[in-house]
C-alpha cells in the first residue's frame, strides 16, 4: 500500500483525500474534504525522516501554539493528529496562488501592490511576534494570495521544528530551517536565540524580490548565497528601478541590515516606514554615522566570520554600513484635480457634509469625487500618471477613502448608500444601505468601517458587509449634525466633527475612544480633524486654516497648544495619508469665488455684477425686480443688498449669521433669520424686519421656543410663515398673522422634516418639501387650511419657487431645474412636470431655496459654485510630515 493509500485509509473518518498539491521541504500538501464540514482543506503531512528525527508527538505539542494565532492575513490551523507514525497537520484550502506563483507570471509587482502585501504580511507577523511566535521562514512560497491579499502560511512549522529540538539535527535530514535568499545573517550562523528582526530581515528580502524581481542576493549554491548574506550589501533599489520612492528603498534597506539591531525593532515599525507614516531615521539604522561600538551587539560567531572574510570584504560592508540618508525632500506642487469642488462644510444648507478627495496609504494615488456627465462619479489619479480616470461602476460616488492595506477604496452614494470597490478596478460591492447614510466613512485597522447613519449617529459595519451597530450618538431630541469621521491608529478610536444642527453656526471637533465607550471634546470652533503618525492631532479652523497639537495616543488626549502649519486652508478640504502626503485647498478668493447669475429659461446666463464675486446664500429679488438681497459669508453671514445702478449696501452688522431675506410686498423691507441677540445655539436664531432705504436697526419680528431658519411674507402683508426645527429636530412649519390675532398657527406637522417654504403670489397655496415619502419631494397645500396635501414632483424635488404670476410652480430635481404649469382658477390644477435647464455648477440647499425668479419668469438668479480652474488653490505635498515635525520643533 503506498502512503498515499495509507493516509487515506487512516483519514477516512474526518478527511477525504482528493489528491497531492505539492511538496515542501518538510511536509507533503494534500487537498482534502472535510467531511463533518463540508469544505476544502489543505493536509500538510511532515515528512518521514524529519518526524524520526523530531518526534511527531513533541512537533505536534509544539505546534499547539500556532492554533492560538488568529488575524486576518494568518492562515490558521484548523486541525492536527499523528498518523502512520508521523505528524500532520489541517489548514483552510485557498483558492488562488502563491505569491511565488505571482512572481514567476510577473517578475516584479506594481510598487502598490508590493507595499501593500509586505505591509499585510507585516501586519500578520506584528500579531504573531506580539504573541510570541516567529515564523523563521518568510518566502514568497509561503504567502498564499487570496482576493489579492496576504495570507502567511505554514506559520510555526519552522519553530515546531526547532522548539522540538529538530534544529539541532536537521542536518540528518539534508534539510535546514530556512531558505537562504531570505535567511538573516544570524539565522545562516546557526544562532541558537533568533528574535522578530529575523523575520523582519527575511520581508525586507521578499519585499525586495517584489520590486526588483530577484532577491538581494543570489548565487550557484545555497553556500554562495549565504556567503553573500554575510559579507554583501544588497543593491540600491532605485537605481535598478527609478519609480521606486525613496521611502520605500530606505525601508526596504533598513529591513535588510546586518546585524538585528540595526534593522527595525517590529514588523510594523517596517510597515510604518514602508508607507512613509514613520520616516526610517528615527530607528538610527541609517539616519547617522554608526561608530564602532555598533559592533558590540553581533556575536562572537558572526563577527569572526565576517572578519575571516577578509579585509576587503569587510571595507566594503563597512561603506554600506556608514552609510547616512538624509530625511526625504518636501516636494509641494499646485495640481489640477477636479473641475467642481464640494460646497465648503461651514457654509448653510448644503444637501451633504461629504469630502472630495483621499491619498492611498502608500501615496500612490489620489482618488476624488468629481461631476461627470451631470452627475458625481470617482475618478483616480496614478503618482506617475498625468490625467486622472474615472472609476468604473462608481457614479454617484463622494467621500472616498481607503482601507488601511490600499486594496480597496470605499465610498458613499448621493443616495445614500455605503460601497466598495477594488482599488485595482472590479464590481462596486453595497455594504450599508438600510439608512440613508450621510457625511463620511472611515476604515478602521480592524476590518470594520464607521459611517453616520440617517438619524447622526455612528454606526460600524464589517468591510465584508453585513448587519450594522450604533457606536455612537447624542440621543434623540439632541439636534446635533455628526460627520467627518477620520482614524485613529489600531483602531483605539476615531475623530469627528459635530455641529449643533446647522455647522453654519459653529462646530467643535471630538474623539470618541472605544476602550472608555465614550466621546468628549477636543476643540472648539473648528472643523475636520485628523491624525498624522508623528504624534499630532491636524485640524482645520472654521475660518480657515490648518494648525496642529500635539496628541497623546495613549491618552487621547492633546498635550500642546495648536501651531498654524498652513495658511488659508478651506475648512475639511484636506487629505492626509500614513505615507506623510498631504492634499488640501487654499482660499485664495477672486477667481475661485461664487458669482450672481441669471440664468435664462434655456440656460444660457448672464453675469449679475461680474465685478462682485464671494461665498453668497440665499439671493431673493425685490418685487419690482431693482434689487437684490442676498447674504454674504465672510467669516460671519452678512446681509447685502445690491441694487440695479449697480451700488450694494451691507444692511446688517450684528450677530455672526444673518440670512433667508424675504421681502415685504412694497419692497421697502425684508425679513429675515439672525442670531444677533447671541448666544451659540441652534434655538437662538429670530426673525427681523428691516428697512432697506435707510439705516434703521432691525425689529423683532418673532421669537419662538425654538430657533426660527426660514420665513416668508405674503403678498397681500397679512401673513408671515414660517419654519422651525423643533425638540426632535424635525422642521415644522407654522404660520400667524401680521395683524389682529398674531397667534403661531401649525400648518405642516409631522414627524417628516418638512422645509423650503413657498407661498404663491395669491396667498392661497403653500409650496414644500419633505421626506415624508422617503424622499424629498414638492408638495402643495391649501393656506392657511392645510386640509390636502398635492404631491407635485415625480423623482424627487427640492426648492419650490412661484412664478410672480402664480402660474407656474418651479423646482429642483435629478439636477434639473423644473417647471409646473398652474392653471388659474379656484382649484389647484397642475400640468406635467418638464425640464428646463441643467442647474449642474449652481448652489443648492437642503433648507432653504438658493435661487429666486425674475419678475416676469422668464430667468432665474442663480449662485454659481465655487470653481477649482486655473487658480492654483488645490496643493499636493509628498513627504509633508517633515516639514511637519519642523515646524511643531519651532
Amino acid at each position: 500500500m503506498s502512503a498515499l493509500e495509507r493516509l487515506t485509509a487512516a483519514l477516512a473518518d474526518r478527511y477525504t483525500i482528493e489528491r497531492e498539491l505539492g511538496q515542501g521541504g518538510m511536509a507533503t500538501v494534500y487537498l482534502a474534504h472535510d467531511v463533518k464540514h463540508d469544505r476544502k482543506v489543505a493536509i500538510k503531512v511532515l515528512r518521514p525522516e524529519l518526524a524520526v528525527v523530531i518526534g511527531a508527538e513533541r512537533f505536534l505539542r509544539e505546534i499547539k501554539t500556532i492554533a492560538t494565532l488568529q488575524h486576518p492575513h494568518i492562515l490558521g490551523l484548523i486541525d492536527s493528529g499523528e498518523v502512520n507514525g508521523t505528524a500532520y497537520y489541517v489548514m483552510p484550502f485557498v483558492e488562488g496562488e502563491s505569491l511565488r506563483d505571482r512572481l514567476q507570471r510577473d517578475k516584479q509587482l506594481p510598487i502598490s501592490d508590493a507595499v501593500r502585501l509586505a505591509t499585510e504580511v507585516a501586519a500578520a507577523l506584528d500579531y504573531a511576534h506580539r504573541h510570541g511566535v516567529i515564523h523563521r521562514d518568510i518566502k514568497p512560497e509561503n504567502i498564499l494570495l487570496h482576493d489579492g491579499s496576504a495570507l502567511v502560511a505554514d506559520f510555526g512549522i519552522a519553530l515546531a521544528v526547532s522548539s522540538a529540538g529538530g534544529g539541532s539535527r536537521m542536518t540528518e535530514t539534508g534539510m535546514s530551517l530556512g531558505t537562504p535568499h531570505y535567511m538573516s545573517p544570524e539565522q545562516a550562523m546557526g544562532e541558537r536565540e533568533i528574535t522578530a528582526r529575523s523575520d523582519v530581515y527575511a520581508l525586507g528580502a521578499m519585499t525586495y524580490e517584489m520590486l526588483i524581481g530577484d532577491p538581494p542576493f543570489t548565487g550557484s549554491t545555497a553556500q554562495a548565497i549565504v556567503a553573500k548574506v554575510m559579507t554583501s550589501e544588497p543593491a540600491g533599489l532605485i537605481a535598478q528601478r527609478k519609480s521606486i520612492p525613496a521611502a520605500v528603498e530606505d525601508a526596504v534597506l533598513t529591513a535588510l541590515e546586518k546585524l538585528p539591531a540595526d534593522r527595525f525593532a517590529s514588523a510594523k515599525e517596517f510597515a510604518d516606514a514602508l508607507t512613509g507614516s514613520t520616516p526610517t531615521t528615527r530607528h538610527g539604522a541609517r539616519g547617522g554615522l554608526r561608530t564602532r561600538s555598533g559592533r558590540a551587539g553581533v556575536s562572537a560567531r558572526l563577527f569572526t566570520v565576517v572578519a575571516a572574510l577578509g579585509a576587503i570584504a569587510v571595507v566594503v560592508a563597512a561603506l554600506g554600513w556608514f552609510r547616512s540618508r538624509p530625511p526625504l525632500p518636501v516636494s509641494r506642487q499646485h495640481v489640477a484635480l477636479w473641475r467642481v469642488p464640494m460646497e465648503q462644510f461651514v457654509s448653510p444648507g448644503i444637501a451633504r457634509h461629504a469630502t472630495q478627495a483621499a491619498i492611498a496609504p502608500d501615496g500612490s494615488s489620489i482618488v476624488f469625487t468629481d461631476s461627470a456627465s451631470g452627475g458625481a462619479q470617482l475618478f483616480r489619479k496614478l503618482r506617475n500618471e498625468r490625467q486622472p480616470v474615472p472609476i468604473a461602476g462608481t457614479e454617484g460616488g463622494v467621500s472616498p477613502f481607503f482601507s488601511p492595506d490600499g486594496a480597496w477604496i470605499g465610498y458613499l452614494t448621493i443616495d445614500g448608500k455605503l460601497k466598495k470597490v477594488p482599488t485595482g478596478g472590479g464590481g462596486s460591492i453595497t455594504l450599508a444601505a438600510s439608512d440613508p447614510i450621510q457625511s463620511t466613512a472611515t476604515w478602521l485597522e480592524d476590518g470594520t468601517i464607521l459611517f453616520v447613519d440617517g438619524a447622526a449617529a455612528v454606526s460600524r459595519v464589517a468591510a465584508t458587509g453585513g448587519t450594522s451597530s450604533v457606536v455612537f450618538s447624542y440621543g434623540a431630541g439632541q439636534r446635533q449634525t455628526v460627520g467627518l469621521l477620520t482614524p485613529l491608529p489600531e483602531s483605539r478610536g476615531f475623530l469627528f466633527t459635530t455641529c449643533p444642527g446647522n455647522c453654519a453656526i459653529t462646530s467643535s471637533i471630538w474623539v470618541f475612544d472605544f476602550a472608555a465607550d465614550s466621546a468628549r471634546q477636543l476643540m472648539a470652533n473648528a472643523a475636520g480633524a485628523w491624525y498624522a503618525p508623528a504624534g499630532h492631532l491636524l485640524y482645520t479652523d472654521r475660518n480657515g486654516g490648518l494648525f496642529a497639537a500635539a496628541f497623546d495616543l495613549d491618552r487621547l488626549a492633546l498635550t500642546s497648544g495648536a501651531v498654524p502649519v498652513v495658511d488659508g486652508v478651506v475648512p475639511t478640504a484636506v487629505a492626509v495619508s500614513a505615507s506623510g502626503s498631504i492634499l488640501y485647498s487654499v482660499d485664495v478668493g477672486g477667481g475661485g469665488a461664487a458669482t450672481l447669475a441669471w440664468v435664462a429659461r434655456d440656460g444660457s446666463t448672464e453675469p449679475l455684477d461680474s465685478t462682485w464675486r464671494g461665498e453668497f446664500e440665499y439671493p431673493a429679488v425685490s418685487p419690482d425686480g431693482n434689487s437684490v438681497a442676498v447674504s454674504v459669508r465672510d467669516g460671519a453671514t452678512h446681509l447685502w443688498l445690491r441694487r440695479s445702478d449697480g451700488t450694494r449696501q451691507k444692511l446688517t452688522q450684528a450677530g455672526t449669521v444673518n440670512w433667508r431675506a424675504s421681502w415685504t410686498a412694497d419692497g421697502q423691507a425684508i425679513a429675515f433669520a439672525s442670531n444677533m441677540r447671541g448666544g451659540g445655539s441652534s434655538d437662538d436664531f429670530d426673525l427681523y424686519l428691516l428697512p432697506v432705504g435707510g439705516v434703521a436697526s432691525p425689529q423683532l419680528l418673532q421669537h419662538h421656543t425654538f430657533g426660527i431658519w426660514e420665513a416668508e411674507l405674503s403678498r397681500d402683508g397679512e401673513w408671515l410663515v414660517l419654519r422651525a426645527d423643533e425638540e426632535d429636530g424635525t422642521g415644522i412649519i407654522r404660520a400667524r398673522r401680521l395683524r389682529g390675532d398674531t397667534a403661531l398657527m401649525p400648518i405642516v406637522v409631522s414627524k417628516f422634516n418638512a422645509a423650503q417654504t413657498a407661498l404663491s403670489p395669491d396667498g392661497r397655496w403653500l409650496a414644500y418639501s419633505t421626506n415624508s415619502s422617503g424622499r424629498q419631494e414638492i408638495y402643495v397645500t391649501p393656506f392657511p387650511g392645510a386640509e390636502v396635501n398635492r404631491l407635485v414632483s415625480r423623482d424627487g424635488g427640492t426648492e419650490p419657487r412661484w412664478a410672480r404670476n402664480g402660474r407656474e410652480l418651479f423646482y429642483k430635481s435629478e439636477g434639473r431645474l423644473m417647471t409646473v404649469a398652474v392653471a388659474p382658477g379656484p382649484a389647484l390644477t397642475l400640468g406635467t412636470p418638464r425640464p428646463l435647464f441643467s442647474v449642474a455648477g449652481y448652489r443648492s440647499a437642503r433648507n432653504r431655496q438658493q435661487y429666486d425668479v425674475a419678475l416676469g419668469g422668464d430667468r432665474f438668479l442663480m449662485i454659481t459654485n465655487r470653481t477649482a480652474d486655473a487658480t492654483g488653490t488645490i496643493v499636493y505635498v509628498e513627504n509633508w510630515f517633515t516639514e511637519l515635525q519642523a515646524k511643531m520643533k519651532q
